[in-house]
């Protein structure tokens, strides 16, 4: 007769095999039944990784190179009450195989950065070596592997070091224990950590792969033009050097095909336009000598702004652009955006500061309009260019409308006031604002750097318009009057708004086109010395 277990007994066994599954020991239970004897052997290793604060002191002293990383993995095994994190049973487990997987495709992420003792932590994972380091050293290594692909791909620079360059953007705040356990809990979002990165880090990192795809493929080929005798290109024209751009047009996704066709038609005039609108440039169908020099950047130098940019999308809190409403301002591209419930209400162009006046990278809240502005002269201008116009001139400040008050000097409200008819305040010690200007004929140029340092807003009326817009004590009409330049008239706004001014060479829209602007202020020279010189080879 077939024998079979009561399924109480079956019951039984399996819930012993749950009791003891953290108990670190071979496990051996026998179960007694009418007529014979079964013996069920439960096996179950649990890591005999023993961590305290002795063995990682131990630790550090073996490996000194990676001694930075101390405190952040004391941390994590604090957290963990010093169990071991990176084994299961006797082995590594399956979520440390798939983080060096990671950390070995780091260049997907545009990061160069080596880890020290890697070489080391690739025995770990390699069949082939016999001679396996001590558990106790594989565990720290790889907790050493987490907190370093966590701080270069999550964090980016760290905050005083963004402080001594120039940023002074809200910095995030992350705690590698917390993301630990995430990851731990689903190791899935290692490939996706939309919580961890500012959305637009995502957008470039697909745009790496489509360049540096373009650089493999080498289709990135150079534009032949003869530089002495250039003409400018026009609707068309035809020769050699429009077949090259039409390619070019095509590879990058300017164009649906290429024709092959050396004629300047309609359908590549379709493509100039759309070429020129994600470079910031003024849009005409005329192609200058300045223009082909710039599509012959090396696909190189393409790749390195984008990989430069992703490094600033790790510094920047995933939170930020969940308000409800804020307004950005990218200086590189000379464009301002509104948004208001996640959709665009305005884009405008802008003007920032000089080489000598730089517009400062930060952040504040606006929290009032101000119509036909007073502007009060900083004493910089008064010191270094006023009193010499004065001199010059004993009806300067008359002939500009402009008067003493209380030892400053302050332009009277008007349209030819240097604040035009409209500025947005959110205080800050920059002493830095938006506003409007009566200098429009500045907007039409490609480089626009002509301030003092603060944002001149070309929509100025209108983004006070769209500010005001669900405001029924401001309707239009008299916000007409406030602007007629009359008197200095203040409206407080209600809800303050963030206001975020940012430095991005690339930028990928919401249609997926990436633009490559100016670095006005050699900011990508100075964050690619400080990323990928010789003497920065570890982060």
């Amino acid at each position: 007769m077939r024998n079979f277990t009561s399924l109480p007994v079956i019951a039984a066994v399996i819930f012993l095999m749950f009791s003891f599954e953290s108990s670190g020991k071979e496990i051996e239970i026998k179960s007694k039944m009418t007529g014979s004897e079964n013996t069920f052997l439960i096996k179950k290793y649990v890591s005999k990784v023993t961590v305290n604060a002795e063995s990682i002191t131990e630790f550090y002293k073996k490996y000194p190179k990676l001694k930075k990383y101390q405190s952040d993995v004391l941390d994590l095994y604090k957290k963990k009450e010093y169990s071991a994190i990176w084994h299961d049973d006797k082995r590594v487990s399956e979520f440390g195989s798939l983080l060096y997987h990671k950390v070995r495709l780091l260049g997907d992420q545009g990061i160069k950065a080596t880890m020290p003792y890697m070489d080391l932590v690739d025995d770990v994972f390699n069949e082939n070596v016999s001679n396996k380091l001590p558990q106790i050293d594989t565990e720290l290594l790889l907790s050493n592997m987490y907190v370093f692909y966590a701080s270069n791909v999550y964090s980016g620079v760290d905050p005083a070091t963004l402080k001594k360059i120039g940023w002074f953007l809200p910095a995030k705040s992350i705690s590698y224990a917390k993301i630990l356990d995430s990851l731990i809990v689903d190791p899935a979002r290692l490939n996706k950590d939309e919580n961890l990165l500012f959305g637009q880090y995502y957008k470039l990192k697909a745009m790496l792969k489509k360049y540096r795809t373009i650089e493999q493929n080498k289709q990135w080929t150079k534009i032949d033009i003869d530089s002495l005798n250039y003409k400018d290109l026009k609707p068309f024209d035809s020769g050699v050097a429009v077949k090259q751009i039409r390619a070019r047009l095509f590879v990058v996704g300017d164009l649906a095909q290429d024709s092959k066709r050396d004629v300047y038609d309609e359908e590549m005039m379709a493509g100039v336009l759309k070429y020129k609108k994600r470079y910031g440039l003024k849009l005409n169908y005329a192609l200058t000598r300045d223009h082909i020099n710039q599509m012959n950047e090396p696909v190189g130098n393409r790749i390195k702004t984008i990989m430069l940019n992703m490094e600033r999308c790790r510094w920047i809190p995933t939170n930020l652009a969940q308000a409800s409403e804020y307004i950005m301002i990218n200086i590189p591209s000379f464009r301002l955006v509104y948004v208001k419930n996640g959709k665009y209400e305005l884009v405008s162009d802008v003007f920032v500061g000089t080489r000598m006046t730089e517009t400062v990278i930060f952040s504040g809240m606006m929290d009032r309009i101000v119509f036909s502005p007073y502007w009060y002269v900083p004493q910089s201008i008064i010191k270094n260019e006023l009193k010499l116009k004065m001199a010059e001139d004993k009806n300067y400040l008359a002939d500009h409308n402009m008067e003493w008050n209380g030892g400053n000097v302050r332009q009277k409200p008007g349209p030819k006031n240097s604040l035009g008819l409209v500025k947005f305040m959110f205080p800050n010690p920059n002493d830095i604002y938006l506003h409007d200007t009566p200098a429009k004929s500045l907007f039409d140029f490609e480089k626009r750097i002509f301030s003092h340092g603060c944002i001149n807003v070309k929509e100025a009326k209108n983004l006070a318009l769209a500010i005001l817009k669900d405001d029924p004590d401001w309707p239009v009409d008299k916000i007409d009057q406030a602007m007629s330049g009359e008197k200095e008239t203040t409206c407080k706004l209600k809800t303050k708004i963030p206001i975020y001014i940012g430095y991005f060479t690339a930028w990928v829209n919401d249609e997926g086109e990436i633009g490559f602007y100016p670095d006005v202020y050699d900011r990508d020279a100075q964050l690619d010395k400080l990323l990928y010189s010789d003497s920065v080879a570890i982060k």
